[in-house]
């Protein structure tokens, strides 16, 4: 203990001297520093407890980084000095000032330079510790990373005096002495949750909607966001860079990409308040002109408190005697997390475990601080066993931080009463993944991996942070369990299945919460059970921003209404982040007959024009709300790609109207297909497929084809719907319109018009004359109409019409309804949602001949390879499938495919070859309920096989039902119990079904037997009564005499038969015939006195003449007579 105490006291002594040395460094001279530093050698010396050692290497790292700052800021002091234009200044403070981030795009080769500089200013204008960097680079960074290295070798020159400021690199000690992160692009998933100061994005042409988003939403409020550029002379060469994305764009027939998406980037920079463009020297440009009447905020606006805020004090000072629950609360920052953490621990004290609580809110919320917060106090309200799950442990940061930070307030100390235990693997880079609590009992907070659901057996409470970036399928197995959920997601953003989230997982949710479950019509019917309870909490408030810049402005910053929009406006609109949910149609409801389907023109719609903008937003917001799969990439490739195309339903044009017609339907095509033969076996030969052309390259690897790629096909990628028109009939009326365009239905009334209206790639002519500090940027005017009639248009000749999608019943039944033919689905699932791919296409050669009848064209022999092998796989991937699912797939609804499949009905011959007599036999006794079905399990499949496949005759009809029981026994491979469940069918209704279904297919075969047997035997007959017509003679006698001959022998035959009849019976009743004459029965009868013989019995005995029996055992007859005499004298005694 003595000793303990004193190495504290060296500790402390050790902490005094280097900050005194500090001190020095900054005011003095940096001799003085090192000379104090020297006295504190000892520390490095200091032995004991490993806590000990650890606090003493953390305050050297400590000393060691103020000491590198105090020197980086005396270099940056003795920099040759520069005019800095005052507006970046005042930018920067304002957005410190007003918790509201800044955006900077620096052009040039020098560009990181200036990133010094920004850093510094931001540094001077923050009062808390300097910020952290987040810098994010494609493959090269361009200088070493190696920071401890760095550090190393500016310490030792510091220590020895040799370090002179005026020679040292500015931007060697910012990287030296400033906490940055490293990202890679491909990595940028891994700091979800996380929180910078500044970021630095680098390597523009590596940059896509997706990271821009995912990247800039980390940084806090007041913080900087830095574009890097590479030189350029004019802005508008950037609308011509070649991004790294187009190269998955281009195809063999579509190479030429039009980078609208760059275009309108660059333009909208111009709207955001908060931005600044400037070249590698901090020169503002002219599209930033916005900042030149920018203004100081005044002192009065940065401390006044908006009403939130108020109320958020008034509610912490209402439970202020409220314990622990004030404790946790104080760690609140505004209003909505208050009222959220407030609704979790009341859930937590609740300690029902079917609850299920989900917090939906954007980024920079505070959503992970609460449950933090949530899980501090489930720790104090005795919660053993907590697991917290997120994609990456890195995205936990801000979470674990919380929970400590919880922890705590309730008074609990580190490595007194728990523990903090950081992951050993490089890739989660150090992550907090396990807290272990021991002050009352155990008690432990533990990361698992998405996956490890499996794991949860004991779970207590499972806290999901980042739900929405976890694939569907693996997030209803974690919600499955039986203990307490707590859910955050990101609804509006960046995520791909951020609307699967809210349009799947949520809605089952709610139905499970409400006691509903859905029919075969798709119609909720309410249950008695109801499932786990839900809990919906919204966080609105912003934490890393103060609302100002998520918002158009706050009231309390009205005289700056004119000069700010901040980043996360501009983020939204230019990434179409906040096309949450489609407006509501004010135009009625039109039939859907009476519509009419626009092409748009993508030049006019990407021009950053302010109607078209409005129309864009439109558009994405009838996306989002109709798919669950979308993601700001999906713009880009909606306004890059070059073989893409875009209609929209619209309802009847008023000519007079001077607006832009309500949107009722968006149909998104992609042109494929058209490759060279040599292509195709090139990358089939090496197993190979190039980017794009989805269609041709699955479909010719599934069946073998090399010339189905070289034809002209079409895929629909998305057909979206307005929310408030879906069901009604306008997504099967835009298809209709667009199949009847592409079948050439549709004239073209513009003589000399070409496939394309829209510009082709722009090149900038005489980049050399243009001048970058004086150039103005600003949209097009000479674009052409947004909107084209499709007579204004000519379509493109095609052979089929595609579509690539997740299997689903309601979809599968709309694309069959179309006339699509299903023929591909994939065997794996999608991590995204669980569905497998499926494939469908269209013939579009309506023009050409009929074929002759037996012809089958390519799309019919499509269907039937495909049918042939699903019929094979339902029993192993596709199992799973509900039988109504598998019937459907196998139902063809194209009439023209059908007529072209000829059914092929197969003989007892070749039927034999698969189902024996005895199998026969057996379905026969089930058919007749003499077996159990048990018997006839093994030869089921081959009759389910033989009826799908069309063996049998078209007259064997089943009902959808017996179908869909057959086909899950069958050829799924079900139990009868899985299958009742399935159908909601009783087991024994089912069983009684399914013998019928087995008594129709037995009668069947039993015929087909009887009629093979039968033309067997006539077979034979005939070639037994066939003789040679030239050995034929005339018959020697009449018909009458042959008749008499015949009668004269049968009449003979009948009485020798009858002869023998009656020996074989005589001697058969020989043995029961009376003996004795009729002489001897008359004496008998005179010789009996019949008034006496009542008195003596009825029995009269007349000698017999039988001869006795060789046989007769004489001993045995003897006792049998004694028996008999003794039972005859006991009967007269009982007379007497």
């Amino acid at each position: 203990m003595t000793r303990l105490r004193h190495q504290s006291f060296i500790i402390g002594r050790q902490l005094l001297v280097c900050c005194t040395a500090l001190s020095f460094a900054v005011v003095c001279d940096r001799h003085v520093c090192k000379a104090e530093l020297e006295k504190g050698k000892d520390l490095r010396g200091l032995t004991g407890t490993e806590e000990l050692r650890n606090i003493s290497n953390e305050v050297l790292m400590w000393c060691d980084e103020l000491l590198l700052d105090s020197s980086y800021s005396l270099v940056l002091s003795n920099m040759v000095r520069t005019k800095l234009d005052n507006r970046i200044r005042i930018l920067i403070e304002n957005g410190v000032a007003t918790g509201h981030r800044s955006l900077f795009v620096i052009i040039g080769d020098k560009g990181k330079d200036q990133v010094v500089i920004l850093h510094h200013l931001l540094s001077k204008a923050t009062v808390a510790a300097r910020p952290s960097v987040l810098w994010c680079y494609k493959k090269e960074l361009g200088f070493t990373s190696h920071r401890k290295k760095r550090m190393k070798e500016l310490k030792k020159k510091i220590r020895n005096g040799r370090m002179d400021i005026k020679d040292n690199d500015p931007f060697e000690l910012f990287i030296s002495s400033t906490h940055i992160r490293y990202c890679y692009y491909a990595e940028t998933h891994k700091i979800l949750g996380s929180t910078f100061g500044m970021l630095i994005l680098q390597d523009f042409e590596a940059i896509t909607p997706n990271l821009l988003a995912r990247t800039i939403e980390t940084v806090e409020g007041g913080g900087l966001i830095v574009l890097l550029l590479k030189s350029v002379n004019s802005l508008k060469q950037l609308y011509t860079m070649a991004m790294d994305v187009h190269s998955r764009f281009r195809t063999e027939s579509h190479s030429e990409v039009v980078p609208r998406f760059n275009e309108r980037f660059i333009l909208s920079l111009a709207s955001c308040r908060s931005c600044v463009v400037a070249d590698d020297r901090l020169n503002v440009l002219p599209l930033s002109s916005h900042v030149l009447k920018i203004e100081e905020v005044p002192a009065s606006f940065k401390n006044k408190l908006n009403t939130q805020e108020e109320e958020l004090a008034s509610l912490k000072n209402s439970l202020t005697e409220t314990k622990p629950l004030s404790f946790l609360l104080n760690k609140c920052r505004t209003l909505c997390q208050a009222k959220t953490l407030l609704r979790l621990l009341d859930v937590i004290t609740e300690k029902t475990l079917q609850v299920t609580c989900c917090i939906t809110a954007a980024r920079g919320r505070g959503k992970s601080a609460a449950l933090g917060l949530a899980i501090a106090g489930a720790v104090g309200f005795d919660y053993a066993n907590i697991f917290v799950t997120s994609p990456a442990p890195d995205n936990l940061k801000t979470l674990f931080e919380f929970v400590v930070k919880g922890l705590e307030a309730m008074n609990y100390e580190e490595h007194t009463d728990f523990e903090l235990i950081q992951s050993t693997n490089k890739q989660y880079n150090k992550a907090l993944i396990r807290i272990n609590i021991f002050r009352g009992h155990r008690q432990i907070i533990q990361y698992i991996d998405p996956q490890d659901s499996v794991k949860l057996s004991q779970a207590e409470l499972v806290v999901i942070d980042e739900a929405a970036a976890i694939p569907l399928p693996i997030l209803k197995e974690l919600i499955s369990g039986p203990y307490l959920i707590f859910l955050a997601s990101t609804i509006s953003g960046y995520e791909g299945t951020g609307r699967s989230l809210s349009l799947k997982l949520m809605q089952q949710l709610r139905e499970q919460a409400a006691g509903l479950l859905k029919n075969d019509n798709n119609e909720q019917v309410l249950t008695a059970m109801k499932g786990r309870a839900l809990h919906e909490l919204v966080l609105e408030e912003s934490i890393r921003y103060k609302p100002g810049d998520q918002e158009s402005f706050m009231d309390y910053l009205i005289i700056f209404t004119l000069l700010y929009h901040p980043i996360e406006t501009w983020l939204n609109r230019v990434l179409c982040l906040n096309a949450c949910s489609a407006h509501r149609l004010v135009a009625g409801m039109p039939p859907p007959k009476n519509c009419q389907l626009l092409y748009v023109n993508r030049d006019t719609l990407f021009s950053f024009h302010k109607a078209s903008e409005t129309f864009l937003h439109s558009i994405m917001a009838i996306y989002v709300s109709a798919h669950y799969k979308n993601s700001p990439n999906d713009l880009q490739m909606l306004s890059d790609a070059p073989a893409h195309h875009l209609f929209v339903l619209v309802g009847p044009i008023n000519e007079t109207q001077a607006q832009l017609p309500e949107i009722l339907a968006v149909i998104q095509v992609a042109m494929e297909g058209v490759l060279s033969s040599a292509t195709v076996c090139d990358n089939m030969g090496r197993g190979k497929r190039a980017a794009g052309d989805l269609l041709p390259w699955t479909v010719s690897q599934q069946f073998m084809d090399k010339e189905f790629p070289t034809l002209s096909g079409a895929r629909i990628v998305r057909i979206a719907v307005h929310p408030d028109f879906q069901s009604l009939g306008y997504g099967s009326r835009a298809l209709e319109l667009l199949l009847e365009y592409y079948y050439g239905a549709v004239p073209c009334l513009k003589e000399g018009t070409d496939f394309n209206i829209e510009a082709n790639a722009k090149h900038i002519e005489n980049p050399d004359a243009l001048v970058l500090l004086e150039e103005v940027i600003e949209p097009r005017a000479d674009l052409p109409p947004l909107l084209h009639r499709l007579s204004e248009r000519r379509a493109e000749k095609l052979d089929y019409i595609g579509v690539s999608f997740g299997l689903n019943l309601p979809l599968l039944k709309f694309w069959k309804r179309a006339g699509f033919v299903l023929v591909y689905l994939r065997q794996s699932v999608c991590d995204l949602t669980g569905e497998h791919t499926c494939v469908m296409l269209k013939d579009m050669n309506k023009d050409e001949e009929d074929l002759n009848e037996g012809t089958a064209s390519w799309l019919s022999l499509y269907w039937t390879e495909f049918r042939r092998r699903i019929l094979r796989l339902f029993g192993f991937e596709f199992n799973k499938f509900l039988p109504q699912m598998a019937l459907s797939i196998l139902q063809l609804k194209n009439n023209e495919i059908a007529k072209q499949c000829k059914r092929e009905v197969w003989a007892r011959e070749k039927i034999g070859s698969f189902l024996s007599n005895g199998d026969l036999c057996r379905l026969s006794q089930y058919a007749r309920n003499m077996i159990d079905h048990h018997l006839i399990t093994d030869i089921l499949p081959v009759l389910a096989l033989l009826y799908f496949e069309e063996r049998f005759d078209e007259k064997v009809k089943l009902s959808s039902v017996q179908a869909a029981i057959l086909l899950g026994i069958g050829l799924q491979h079900k139990t009868v119990d899985i299958l009742a469940t399935e159908l909601e069918l009783p087991a024994n209704q089912l069983l009684a079904l399914f013998n019928k279904t087995i008594r129709k297919l037995s009668e069947y075969l039993d015929q087909l037997c009887m009629d093979a047997l039968r033309q067997e035997i006539d077979g034979q007959e005939i070639s037994e009564r066939s003789v040679d017509v030239g050995s034929m003679q005339p018959v020697p006698i009449s018909l009458d005499d042959e008749l008499h001959e015949m009668a004269v022998e049968i009449r003979k035959r009948q009485d020798r038969d009858r002869v023998r009849m009656k020996e074989e019976i005589g001697r058969e009743l020989k043995q029961y015939a009376i003996k004795g004459s009729e002489d001897d029965w008359m004496s008998a009868l005179q010789s009996t006195n019949l008034k006496t013989s009542k008195k003596i019995g009825t029995i009269l005995s007349v000698k017999s003449s039988r001869t006795e029996s060789k046989s007769v055992d004489h001993e045995l007859l003897k006792e049998t007579n004694k028996f008999a005499n003794r039972k005859r004298k006991r009967k007269s005694k009982d007379f007497k």
